[in-house]
This record gives C-alpha cells, structure tokens and sequence, in this order.
C-alpha cells in the first residue's frame, strides 16, 4: 500500500511524499498514525542530516522518515506475530534504539518507521526490542507527549544526593523536601518539568521556574498549577541586576537550589544554573545543544568542596516511558499544558526547519489530516472564516484555552483527509 510521509534527503532537506511501503514481513506489523508532536531534536537532527549520530550516510538515496513522538493503531498484524498483538490496540514507541552497540531511532534512522506519515511499518527489531508500549488513555495526543514526559522522567531519575554529609553513598533522583530550579523553563519541557517533578516521588517541597519572555510567563501562570502539596514560583528574571544572587535569596534564603535544570543551551543560562546551587547540588544540563564546541564557565571550586553534581541527560530508556505513560494514563499529568499549536501532515515540513523561530510550546500533528499549523490562542480569529476552528474554539474555551480530547474528537471527525 502506499504512505504519505515527511522524509529527510539531507541537510536541511525535508519533503512529504507519497510513496509505496513494502510488502509486510511476518515479524512486522502495518499501523496508522493518528498523532506526532513536533520536537527539536527532529530540528537538529534535521539540520544536521547525516552528521547526526542517527541519520544514515546514504539517506540522498534512501531517504527515512521523521518524528518520533508519535500515537498509532495497529492496522495489519504480520504472520509470526498473529495473538501477539491486536488489530486496532493503540500505542506509543521509545524511540532510541540500539543495534550491534550503536544507537540508532525511530524518525531518524528507518525508511518506513516514523511519526511524520499516515501509515507504517513497525520493524522486527523494534518489536523484538521491546520498544512498543500499548496505551489506553483517553486522547492519542497524550500519548505523543508520553515519549517527551519520558525524557523528563529520566532527567530526575538521574539526579543524585550524597546519602548524608560525608558518605560516599548516593541516593537518586531529586532531593526529598528540596529546592528545584527550572532555568529558562517556561518553554513546553519546563513546564513538563516542573509537572512531572509535582507527580513523582521523591519530590521537592518547592520548584522556581523562570523565564524573561513575559509572555511565557503568563501562560505558565496560567496553565501550570501546584500540586502534591509543592510550593511552586514563575519569575520573569529579565529585570533582575543579578539574577543568581536574587534567585538565591529570595527563594532559598541564601543557601542555594538543591537541583537546577537547564532548559536552554545559552551559556548565560547554564552560568546561571551553576551559580544558583547549594551545597550537594546536581545540576542537569537538559537543553541539548546542536555545535560540538559548546562551553560555559562553571564554578569547579564548588565542585571539590561543596559535593556540586553536573550531569546531561538524552531522551529516556522503556521504564522511564512506562512511568511516563502511567502518570498520563491516570491523569497526574495534563499533556494538555505542553501543546500550543495544531496542524497535519502537511504542516510538518515546512514548520520542521523553522521550529525553534515558532512561538509557543509543543506542536501536535494530525497525521491523517491536512490542516496549516494553528496556533490555540488562534482559533477563534480563525474561526471568523472556518467554521472548523469556531467549532474547536468553542470547545476549548470550555477547557480552558488548552487542547483536550473533545476537540481531538471533533478535529479527527471533520477535519481534511489526507
């Protein structure tokens, strides 16, 4: 049968085409994508083409397909895998794989194996990796977010705390009843940050988040609420003189932050991570950068003496996915605060190479659907002429201004085929 599907060519090189799939194997299954949200790693990845770690040389030849965030419903089930799994069971994927030692992904490395088309076809070594996770929450979209909540499970899983003052014993994850900064965090990951460090144990008794966007700010203000008894603070430091020494006093009376999250690969705001922590501090350098030379100043002193922790952490592995889809499946974290914007397929590559210039946070793609990306706060001007997004401005003005899974229902009811 045939796809329709963004693929990378090169650098910089991205295009939506339709194209034949291969006849299906025994061990593979065929599924269609309902939901991927745009991420930027795929930017980087994208950027890059073949100098990323996961994007093949001959992909001028052999292109491959992108996104990795994606929902899906099985559709056909090949031969050797009949009673393993079920014609119409949802589910989302980890996608950083490993084969003979190297890493390799889902929307980075296989033709026919992306979040950015309409159907696909899930290999054998995804399969007989593990790397499919069945999903029964209440929208596809929260299942997208589910691969990003996943990074962010595993970025706190990674903390680590001296066991007491002296010991050589760690015990990790954050600091139990400690102070959490989220520097440059009122993107979609930092509020996911923030939400996730609210919904897990062990969790801080308060978390900053800053920003000098004010318009971020508002809108975390708005959508991000505190929960599970933590304090929780939104500052715009753009007018602060001295943003660490004010960030340190007011919010942790001197003493320091016992776990900072960089959330920007701005050597200011990692200068600023490194000189808001305390003592038995762990610092997480989250943001991901895309040179190779990348370098800020950090205080190495702190590190001898004061038992300062620096780490980075990439993506997540399967437990840090279940736990991710877990908390989305019962409702302890809202998908619905990271996503601002909504489109289809064919929205995807244009918006892919100018991501990080889009305002807002998470862009959700229907993947069956053509639909120009639209922002939320949009709908209703929108509307004035479309009758679909008068409809769905309606709907969520009921929710609040945030996507929900009755406006999925009537998108994926009304909106345009591909």
């Amino acid at each position: 049968m045939q796809t329709t599907g963004v693929r990378i060519h090169g650098a910089g090189d991205v295009r939506m085409e339709t194209f034949e799939l291969p006849k299906l194997g025994a061990h593979e299954l065929l599924a269609r994508v309902v939901t991927d949200s745009m991420c930027m790693s795929t930017y980087k990845a994208v950027m890059q083409g073949s100098a990323h770690r996961c994007i093949p040389d001959d992909i001028a030849e052999h292109p491959c397909l992108i996104g990795h965030e994606l929902c899906a419903v099985v559709e056909q089930v090949g031969e050797a895998l009949q009673g393993q799994y079920q014609v119409g069971e949802v589910f989302t994927a980890q996608p950083k794989m490993y084969r003979d030692g190297k890493v390799v992904g889902l929307g980075y490395t296989f033709p026919y194996y992306g979040g950015d088309a309409t159907h696909i076809i899930i290999p054998q070594e995804a399969i007989d990796g593990g790397y499919l996770l069945p999903y029964q929450g209440k929208a596809y979209y929260s299942a997208s977010v589910a691969e990003p909540i996943s990074c962010l499970v595993s970025a706190l899983r990674s903390m680590y705390h001296l066991k007491e003052e002296g010991s050589k014993e760690h015990v990790m994850g954050l600091k139990a009843g400690g102070k959490l900064a989220i520097i440059a965090g009122c993107g979609p990951m930092g509020l996911g940050c923030a939400a996730v460090a609210m919904a897990m144990e062990p969790r801080p008794s308060k978390i900053v988040i800053t920003d000098i966007n004010e318009a971020r700010v508002r809108r975390a203000r708005e959508v991000l609420k505190p929960q599970s008894g933590v304090e929780l603070e939104i500052v715009n430091t753009a007018e602060f003189e001295d943003t660490a020494k004010t960030l340190r006093e007011r919010y942790t009376g001197g003493a320091g932050f016992d776990d900072v999250m960089i959330m920007a690969p701005v050597p200011s705001v990692a200068e600023t991570a490194d000189a808001v922590c305390g003592t038995d501090s762990c610092i997480n350098f989250f943001a991901g950068p895309t040179r190779k030379d990348f370098f800020a100043s950090i205080n190495l002193y702190d590190v001898h003496y004061n038992d300062k922790h620096l780490i980075g952490t990439s993506g997540g592995d399967m437990e840090d996915l279940r736990i991710a889809v877990r908390l989305l499946e019962s409702g302890a974290i809202d998908a619905s605060i990271l996503l601002t914007h909504i489109g289809g397929l064919d929205a995807v590559a244009p918006c892919v190479c100018q991501l990080p210039s889009i305002p807002g946070g998470k862009k959700l793609i229907y993947c069956g659907l053509r639909l120009p990306l639209t922002a939320i706060d949009e709908f209703e001007e929108k509307g004035k002429q479309e009758p679909l997004f008068a409809a769905l401005a309606e709907i969520c003005k009921r929710h609040g201004m945030l996507w929900n899974a009755e406006a999925e229902a009537y998108l994926l009811a009304h909106g345009e085929r591909m």
